[in-house]
């Protein structure tokens, strides 16, 4: 455990030092913010608040430019600059070497939610969750999932160039596809249901309805854990040292 710990703040360090990966994940989500609200916080089809939709919607985004960007790529470095041998030689397991970076990068991602929640209180009157708890759950398990997504990624990617490159192709249009930028009441329905196919999808949904109304829908939650799993399961296999 002691040794997990030390990786992971290692890791957290090196990600917050890396002046790219710290602006993506705490900067330009608020930049987002302010440009979406600048216009004023008008209600979306329903009638919920612009502001309180468009937060938790960008915790997503955080989310996903931390597991399937930033992840992938320090994962396919390592191997190149074969810090991943290096590591073959400890009592290093792939599931702690996974477990550690996903750790790490979900850290940054915490981080960048946590200003955007600041931001949304002080400067645009955001609203209290319906349900602390089961937006934490849901945030939690977007996490777990996209993350197991990002270690898969770079567990197969022959260099970090490849995985930044696979992994902003996947991630841009997840997010205008699955209502991480984009509200889904504006979305027509052929997007709408585009979107639905993406792995982002239940966890924009999910803490959408848990800040909303407090409900978390079962649907997203059992698509989280199994995307959880199989990835997962998947990226601890195929990890190439």
């Amino acid at each position: 455990m002691k040794g997990f710990t030390r990786v992971v703040a290692v890791e957290l360090r090196l990600g917050l030092r890396d002046p790219m990966s710290a602006y993506f994940a705490l900067g330009f989500p608020l930049v987002m913010l302010w440009v979406k609200l600048r216009g004023g916080d008008r209600p979306l089809p329903g009638g919920e608040r612009l502001v309180d939709a468009t937060v938790p919607m960008l915790t997503v985004f955080v989310v996903g430019l931390a597991a399937l960007v930033v992840l992938p790529a320090t994962l396919a470095q390592y191997r190149e600059r074969r810090v991943l041998r290096r590591l073959r030689a400890t009592p290093a397991t792939p599931f702690l070497l996974c477990g550690a970076q996903w750790a790490a990068h979900m850290l940054l991602a915490v981080l960048g939610s946590v200003l955007l929640v600041v931001l949304g209180v002080a400067g645009y009157g955001l609203s209290a969750p319906a349900s602390l708890p089961g937006v934490l759950l849901a945030w939690l398990l977007g996490a777990l999932s996209l993350g197991a997504v990002g270690l898969l990624l770079g567990a197969l990617a022959p260099s970090g160039r490849a995985a930044t490159v696979i992994g902003l192709a996947l991630f841009f249009p997840m997010v205008f596809l699955s209502g991480a930028v984009i509200p889904r009441e504006t979305m027509s329905g052929s997007m709408r249901a585009i979107g639905d196919l993406t792995p982002m999808a239940p966890a924009v949904q999910a803490i959408r309805d848990g800040w909303s109304a407090g409900a978390l829908p079962p649907l997203a939650l059992g698509i989280m854990v199994a995307v959880s799993a199989v990835a997962g399961g998947l990226a601890v296999k195929a990890l190439r040292w």
